[in-house]
């Protein structure tokens, strides 16, 4: 069985690197470190490793935005970042196997072909907090939505969890 690291090395490699602190809001901890989930070190399998992509992507994000507590960090450009490289995964385990099919990422791969990617995040993702850029084209999104996407739901499928160094044993 094949595992396919090359896509996550490089954020596991920022996130071993980032501050390993322990975070605290309001007197609820959440962790110091992402941890992937087990099955994405052994399971190759092609929508699985697209979320592996996706997580990692956004946990190094979460923990370079910082605060006094990452794992609830979040902005529009972190998470159209990680949707990107979602769909830049996606794309490519969809060249090596042909019959990959997940209705989630195969509507947002038209999205981005389309080019409503940040359109998209806005719409369907926007917290209270993020700053927009200026330039979305929402009126031409909604159109389109309402003709490609109708009755679409977002999915957000985090393969891994936040946890502290120290209560996760090595295995």
């Amino acid at each position: 069985m094949r595992i396919h690291l090359i896509y996550s090395l490089p954020f596991m490699l920022l996130i071993s690197a980032c501050n390993g602190q322990v975070y605290l809001r309001d007197g609820v901890t959440d962790g110091d470190t992402f941890y992937l989930a087990e099955n994405a070190w052994t399971d190759p399998d092609p929508v699985l490793q697209s979320w592996v992509s996706y997580s990692l992507t956004r946990s190094t994000c979460q923990l370079q935005i910082g605060g006094d507590n990452p794992a609830h960090a979040s902005s529009f450009d972190c998470e159209v970042t990680a949707r990107r490289l979602l769909l830049q995964t996606w794309s490519e385990h969809q060249a090596k196997t042909a019959d990959s099919e997940d209705e989630y990422l195969d509507d947002l791969a038209e999205v981005q072909t389309a080019g409503y990617l940040d359109e998209y995040v806005a719409r369907f993702l926007k917290k209270r907090h993020w700053q927009l850029p200026d330039d979305l084209e929402t009126r031409a999104f909604r159109k389109w939505q309402r003709k490609h996407l109708r009755d679409h739901e977002s999915e957000t499928r985090i393969i891994g969890s936040w946890n502290y160094a120290r209560n996760v044993s090595a295995r």
